[in-house]
């Protein structure tokens, strides 16, 4: 499916950032913003990021945001039309020297080796198997929602040969799905907490975010309602985006768009 220049729109990602997303494509949301938020909060001092299956770059430049000056990014992504939406976006906002991005298989050890030297890996899977569903015909959302470059199985395993002594693995996954606990045990890792995201009140948790890691202290996570009945965003969401980075009240979590 081609996708020409008029339908990319730039936005605004978090505090001075700005992202480059296609209008009709995988656009970031508030997955990506609580995944960020958790591996933030999880490993404040991390200095080696490691984003797997990158895409647009929402994820790991979210968390990057929220680290020291000195800290460090590799994302690893395998779709091509996602990995240059990316690259554009570490361009525009001048953080080559911070950033590095690699387009590849995060199956593939020769792109994602046995190294153990990130303090901070984060992900977010795709939540269906094949044949669960139909695969969208666009190639951003079909990868975003259909596990055609690997499952959560082998985000656990790529995260277990990144991840150093001390470091965190956060990544979001469907809230009723079971696989995401049986992957990090088959890896050997263990779950510190999960943090369980409502959308709305009343409703079930849709997804949660777990941080794991080779040691620590497991503690609980009150889950996070992002509406209330009203439909607006809960004093507990709007401390989460203020702490993050976001000063503007106001914003969607599309972000704001910048005029051509």
């Amino acid at each position: 499916m081609s996708e020409t220049k008029q339908e990319e729109t730039l936005d605004l990602l978090i505090g001075d950032w700005w992202i480059w997303q296609l209008k009709r494509g995988h656009r970031f949301s508030s997955d990506d913003f609580v995944t960020a938020w958790v591996a933030a909060s999880a490993m404040p001092g991390a200095k080696n990021l490691l984003d797997l299956g990158s895409g647009i770059g929402s994820v790991g430049l979210m968390t990057l945001w929220n680290m020291a000056p000195e800290s460090c990014l590799r994302g690893v992504e395998v779709q091509e039309l996602s990995y240059g939406l990316a690259c554009r976006t570490v361009e525009h906002n001048g953080l080559g020297a911070r950033v590095e991005l690699v387009r590849g298989d995060i199956r593939d050890r020769q792109v994602v080796a046995d190294t153990h030297s990130h303090d901070l890996v984060t992900g977010s899977p795709p939540y269906f198997p094949l044949g669960t569903g139909v695969v969208s015909p666009h190639p951003q959302r079909a990868a975003a929602r259909m596990e055609l470059h690997g499952s959560v199985f082998d985000y656990c395993e790529a995260a277990a040969r990144s991840l150093c002594e001390h470091g965190r693995f956060v990544f979001c996954h469907s809230a009723t799905d079971p696989r995401p606990r049986e992957a990090i045990d088959a890896v050997g890792l263990k779950l510190i907490s999960q943090q369980d995201v409502v959308f709305g009140k009343a409703q079930a948790a849709m997804i949660t975010v777990f941080e794991c890691g080779w040691q620590g202290q497991e503690y609980s996570r009150e889950p996070l309602l992002i509406r209330d009945s009203e439909g607006r965003w809960t004093d507990a969401y709007q401390k989460v985006r203020f702490g993050m980075g976001i000063r503007d009240p106001s914003r969607a979590s599309c972000g704001l768009r910048r005029a051509s």
